[in-house]
């Protein structure tokens, strides 16, 4: 199971990479999309808007159900991996590059300190 140690997690499987300043791109994790399967659709509406963390940017359709996605910590989403359209498979080829769901500007970059290390997120999954 591929858990980069440079991501923070969250206990609903997405996962978050700060990039430069408070601009940070957020997916869903390796174990997210094992556990979902073959991924046909990937639906986010939410490009402009602020939410608080926790809320649902979005939805996730797999073959066989359509999982809710949750924002890691509260912000604006900036735009959409428009690569998704046409290709939703690469969400599980490569859930932490290419996969990458949203980009955002994260309105409290200490959230992103409470949320799950990739130690912290193994343990987790493996409870």
């Amino acid at each position: 199971m591929n858990i980069p140690e440079n991501l923070r997690y969250t206990e609903e499987h997405e996962w978050i990479r700060l990039e430069e300043g408070n601009i940070a791109y957020v997916g869903i994790t390796d174990f997210a999309q094992g556990e979902l399967g073959d991924i046909v659709y990937v639906e986010i509406e939410t490009v402009g808007e602020e939410l608080e963390q926790n809320a649902v940017f979005g939805t996730v359709e797999a073959v066989k159900t359509v999982s809710d996605l949750y924002l890691p910590v509260a912000g604006t989403i900036l735009a959409v991996n428009e690569n998704l359209a046409d290709a939703p498979e690469t969400v599980n080829q490569d859930p932490y590059q290419e996969g990458w769901m949203i980009k955002m500007e994260v309105s409290n970059p200490a959230e992103i300190d409470a949320l799950l290390s990739a130690e912290s997120y193994q343990n987790f999954i493996s409870a």
